[in-house]
């Protein structure tokens, strides 16, 4: 991933940053030039054998930077033309003064009437931040048609159609091969269909001073490999009764693996103890899987009490089902006052008895998540960042929500990770980052859910490196996740 900054902006607070490079003395057409600029470098070192290129225009600031950059093209003698789509009566006053600029040069101009001319590569100028709706008529038809060409298109701060705040898709957005966000890095490029549209992802700041990003806020930050630094080493004394003991209890009938799969990710993130409760059933086979787990069976709660009492973090969830077994397990976990980590099954359950803690995790995926806050799956993917919110006013604690763009939201903050890889859509790999955060609350670190989503998401990004993502099983995870807890 090229260099990105940490702070992620709204689309409204990007626009606070813009007025205060102005207020700075940077006029707004020195900004939309230097934007235009650092596209057509990009393009320049993307493709260095474009010789064709065309840039579509809408009637905004967005507009005026693809002016500049086709102006810059010609002037290095380029087959460059400029399509105009939409209404462009009245532009902006500086997407005006760009286009001026590039009819002084002499850039061909025309507007769209159904159909591409042949290209290179396209440049999407269409629309910036300020898209809160679907697009239709010629606009659609011009996005329609980007994405049939089969050529790639470079997006102008994000690709058109792209929600900038909830990387929500308005209809049908441009499929970028490479998007250049500007000044601030927009939130939605990362989360929900951001990381599958914007293509790779670059960024400028237009070399405003750094006075700018004295306010607004950002509104989350983005984890970073170098965040890992804080796992640190061990004492050269330490001992197994250092690390913490991890508790999972789960494993119904038929789903021993799930629990199985986050037991073996707390150990291999340095838990010291694990055990396991589960079906009398799956002990032989927990135990000859990995003989490291400490394995329990249990019929009744009550079993689990002696359990509980020797626990510092208990996952409770994988495989769990949501029978009276299941229920009745849950119900005496809520009770332990153990740090707890909620996750599957658990969450099913605590959906139909809800309740708030200050000190728990949850882990949700979107589906999960939406059965917590009783809408629609396509809600939640719809503002995944007012749900994990949502989430975490109703039920407390720290809310992770899976997916494109994990979100971490806890009282540090709203944390985005910008890893993983569609290779991890697969079975048992939210059991593996329970596993994962389990250890890591045991361990005491700090920000541990933020840890846990990074250290899964990177070791996910290195065991698809050595065999792609198409194949990829949770359990390939866990050599990676050993190298990851040890910095």
């Amino acid at each position: 991933m090229p260099s990105l900054p940490r702070q992620l902006y709204t689309a409204a607070q990007t626009r606070e940053l813009d007025r205060r490079a102005i207020a700075s003395g940077l006029s707004a057409y020195t900004l939309m030039t230097r934007a235009g600029q650092a596209a057509f470098h990009l393009l320049r070192e993307r493709w260095p054998a474009a010789a064709r290129i065309v840039v579509l225009t809408g009637p905004g600031n967005n507009g005026g930077d693809g002016y500049v950059l086709a102006r810059l093209a010609w002037n290095q003698h380029l087959d460059v033309k400029v399509l105009t789509v939409g209404n462009h009566d009245p532009l902006t006053e500086e997407a005006a003064e760009a286009a001026r600029d590039a009819t002084r040069a002499r850039v061909p101009e025309k507007s769209w009437a159904g159909s591409l001319p042949e290209a290179d590569v396209y440049v999407d100028a269409l629309f910036g931040t300020g898209l809160n709706k679907p697009l239709s008529g010629d606009f659609a038809a011009a996005i329609a048609a980007l994405n049939r060409s089969g050529k790639p298109v470079l997006a102008l701060d994000l690709p058109s159609g792209l929600q900038a705040d909830t990387g929500a898709e308005l209809g049908e957005a441009v499929q970028a091969a490479a998007t250049i966000s500007f000044i601030g890095l927009k939130l939605g490029l990362l989360t929900g269909r951001g990381p599958g549209l914007a293509g790779v992802l670059s960024f400028d700041d237009l070399a405003v001073p750094a006075s700018v990003y004295e306010a607004p806020a950002s509104q989350a930050r983005r984890l970073d490999v170098a965040d890992l630094h804080v796992i640190g080493r061990r004492a050269r004394d330490a001992h197994k009764g250092t690390h913490g003991h991890v508790l999972v209890v789960g494993g119904g009938y038929g789903m021993a693996g799930a629990a199985a799969l986050m037991g073996e990710a707390a150990l291999r993130a340095g838990a010291g103890l694990v055990s396991v409760a589960t079906r009398p059933e799956h002990i032989m086979m927990l135990t000859s899987r990995c003989p490291e787990l400490m394995c329990h069976g249990v019929t009744t709660a009550a079993d689990l009490a002696p359990l509980l009492a020797k626990a510092d973090v208990v996952v409770v969830g994988p495989g769990l089902g949501q029978d009276a077994w299941g229920a009745a397990l849950l119900g005496a976990v809520l009770d332990s006052g153990r740090l707890l980590v909620v996750d599957a099954d658990a969450l099913n359950l605590l959906a139909t008895m809800p309740e708030w803690r200050a000190d728990w995790l949850l882990t949700p995926h979107p589906g999960e998540a939406a059965r917590l806050l009783g809408i629609p799956v396509a809600a939640v993917q719809a503002d995944r960042i007012a749900a994990v919110r949502e989430l975490k006013k109703r039920y407390g604690g720290s809310v992770v929500l899976k997916g494109a763009g994990s979100l971490v939201l806890s009282d540090a903050g709203l944390a985005l990770c910008p890893y993983g890889n569609p290779g991890m859509a697969a079975a048992g790999m939210g059991d593996v980052l329970a596993g994962v955060a389990g250890a890591l609350l045991a361990q005491r670190q700090p920000e541990a859910a933020a840890l846990a989503v990074l250290v899964h998401a990177l070791a996910g990004d290195a065991a698809a490196s050595e065999g792609g993502e198409r194949g990829l099983r949770a359990s390939d995870l866990f050599a990676f996740i050993r190298q990851r807890v040890n910095p």
